[in-house]
């Protein structure tokens, strides 16, 4: 998709992506690093969420509001919900605490009340616990997850033969739509002279640690 490849290009100038010699929180020795956190200016938080929105209309999952959990998705749930009303789709969000306030609206849910299908907006899945706490929020609140959209998808096997990705597919039934994937970052190394020299160190890493379909 368009989109995919002008997201990771604006990762790139952002330096949210960079290429050298990191180490996961696998342990594992990643050519590659992407760090949501720095898309920390206006213009490129604006553009992130549009890409965020213009993934959920791709993907063609039915929602009925969008869940932003905390920390990182929640201003990914509100960014989002903003480009999408600004493109006709006006949605209520909603985001949850790390703590229960027990003053003023109380509780640990800000925003609409969770009721029908719920999308959830997070950076990335690495360990999927906040997409379990997600979930059980949803529940508890007798609504229905519908899927969770992520930025990447690093497409890398988990402790097992999985993905983080595939682990939140399997275990609850829910569909991940990513903004890009590994393969798309791939192609873009591909047809990026600047960055060419990267594409041999993350198609081994590809090799290595990836699975074998999405």
């Amino acid at each position: 998709m368009d989109f995919s490849r002008d997201f990771i290009a604006l990762a790139c100038r952002k330096g949210v992506l960079r290429f050298g010699a990191f180490v996961t929180k696998a342990g594992r020795n990643s050519p590659y690093f992407f760090n949501a956190g720095l898309f920390d200016d206006g213009a490129s938080f604006r553009e992130l969420c549009g890409y965020y929105a213009r993934a959920i209309q791709a993907s063609g999952v039915a929602c009925d509001m969008l869940f932003g959990p905390a920390y990182k998705g929640i201003p990914l749930v509100a960014g989002t919900a903003i480009r999408m009303a600004e493109e006709g789709v006006d949605l209520p969000f909603a985001f949850n605490r790390k703590e229960a306030k027990d003053h003023g609206e109380g509780g640990t849910l800000i925003g609409a009340p969770l009721r029908g299908r719920v999308l959830i907006l997070d950076d990335v899945i690495s360990a999927g616990t906040s997409v379990r706490e997600s979930v059980e929020i949803i529940r508890a609140a007798g609504a229905t997850p519908a899927g969770v959209v992520i930025a990447l998808d690093r497409m890398e096997r988990g402790k097992g033969e999985l993905s983080a990705v595939q682990e939140v597919r399997e275990n609850y039934g829910i569909p991940v739509i990513a903004v890009a994937t590994l393969e798309d970052l791939i192609a873009y190394l591909a047809d990026s002279p600047d960055l060419a020299a990267n594409l041999d160190a993350v198609r081994a890493y590809r090799e290595r640690y990836g699975i074998a379909s999405r």
